[in-house]
């Protein structure tokens, strides 16, 4: 017998050598199979999740610009027909837009409903209406 044939005893407390190795991928096959077939469509998931996320934080900031944009058309005492549509153009769309005075402000409201996304995005934006502002003599 030549000495690469012979298999020491490995002694207690020792796993055994490569004669074990064999049998044991063979137990694990398919486990790669399995994770993979869990892992996949958590990810994919995962992706959804973030590009809705993504969509969510892209309309709030159109929220936020739109108002912004209603509170300076009516600021500059344009009409209210005029102040919604510059309003409803930089909103995303399916949002709600609403115009208000209170005193010297302006206020213009855009709201996106929560069909479009599972909650409710809203930005608010106000102004000082120009017509109340003395013009002043100077800088």
């Amino acid at each position: 017998m030549r000495r690469s044939d012979r298999r020491a005893d490995p002694g207690p407390g020792v796993p055994p050598g490569p004669a074990a190795g064999p049998a044991r991928r063979a137990d694990e096959r398919g486990y790669v199979t399995a994770e993979t077939a869990i892992t996949i469509p958590v990810l994919i998931v995962l992706a959804a999740m973030l590009i809705w996320g993504l969509a969510a934080v892209v309309a709030q900031v159109e929220c936020v610009d739109a108002a912004r944009a209603g509170a300076r058309a009516a600021a500059r005492s344009e009409p209210a027909a005029d102040v919604l549509q510059v309003a409803r153009k930089a909103a995303p769309s399916g949002a709600r837009v609403s115009a208000g005075r209170a005193g010297d402000l302006v206020t213009v409201r855009v709201t996106v409903p929560w069909p479009r996304f599972p909650v409710t995005l809203e930005a608010q934006a106000a102004a000082l209406a120009e017509d109340t502002v003395d013009g002043g003599d100077g800088p």
